[in-house]
């Protein structure tokens, strides 16, 4: 069968029965077809004719392009996808990639920023007008205040929200939904934005653009990032510093490792980790600059 024909249903499936983000089918499609066009290079048109060397082969040109590991390893997530796909639906008979190993990483810690720039921002929403203040200052509560991606944050629907037992439930990957606590603030900010952009029925978006739309992942994108600029210096402005933040100042305050899991809709507890790490750094940096034995 056609490679092409089994990424396009492979992409489909994602789509339409796990109902993965159009973010992420995005990104999916960007991979696969990168390795596409490797096999299109070396003649290799049917999904049968791909071996584990080959794929080997694939990863090892994208290392001689200096494409760095955090990448290599999600395009070769991106095959297994494929590939296990194509098994399950009894086109291939074994998985070419299921035994390569990712390459090892030295995983760069999460950037953050504090309480403080949270607030700062606050500030400088309320230099807009009414309108758009109540918009931008939900976003961030919600990015900050709840822990969300930015696909999470787009999908939230009225329903979704319940102010008097302070939850939200939240579509988070793999169509899995799990509820996070929302906090006094939060709440207050949420309602502030219901109460001058009320919604006609429950299934309509929590939180939407200007023209009454959606909100999208550029559109979150381009505000975080622009508020940001306003009150920090750090190169990357992107809505996931927020999430970042978040889980290392529960962290930071004595949260249970196991409830960040849950908050954060992390499938294994060693993706949480790295949130430790940063904790312990930052007690580290805290005792080099004040502690007389440092």
């Amino acid at each position: 069968m056609k490679i092409r024909s089994v990424i396009e249903n492979y992409l489909q499936e994602l789509s339409s029965v796990r109902r993965y983000s159009k973010h992420t089918i995005r990104n999916y499609s960007k991979d696969l077809s990168r390795f596409v066009n490797y096999c299109s290079d070396h003649s290799k048109e049917n999904i049968n004719d791909i071996s584990e060397k080959f794929v080997k082969s694939f990863l090892m040109k994208l290392n001689d392009e200096d494409l760095d590991k955090v990448s290599i390893s999600r395009i070769l997530s991106s095959l297994r996808g494929l590939f296990k796909y194509a098994f399950q639906q009894d086109i291939l008979s074994s998985n070419p990639a299921a035994y390569i190993k990712n390459p090892k990483l030295n995983r760069k810690l999460p950037e953050i920023i504090s309480i403080k720039t949270i607030l700062e921002v606050f500030q400088k929403a309320e230099e807009e007008e009414q309108e758009k203040a109540y918009l931008i200052k939900a976003i961030f509560e919600l990015l900050y205040g709840c822990s969300l991606r930015v696909s999470e944050l787009c999908s939230l629907n009225r329903i979704d929200f319940e102010d008097k037992d302070q939850i939200l439930r939240v579509l988070g990957k793999g169509n899995k939904v799990r509820i996070v606590p929302v906090g006094n603030k939060s709440v207050e900010v949420i309602n502030e934005y219901l109460k001058n952009n009320p919604t006609g029925k429950i299934s309509d978006p929590l939180l939407r653009t200007p023209t009454g739309n959606r909100l999208y992942s550029e559109f979150v994108y381009r505000v975080v990032n622009k508020y940001l600029s306003k009150v920090t210096e750090l190169k990357k402005k992107s809505p996931h510093i927020l999430r970042h933040s978040s889980a290392t100042h529960m962290l930071d305050n004595g949260a249970d490792l196991r409830a960040v899991k849950e908050i954060l809709g992390h499938e294994n507890l060693s993706t949480t980790q790295i949130y430790t790490h940063v904790s312990i750094e930052r007690l580290k940096t805290t005792y080099k600059k004040s502690h007389p034995k440092s």
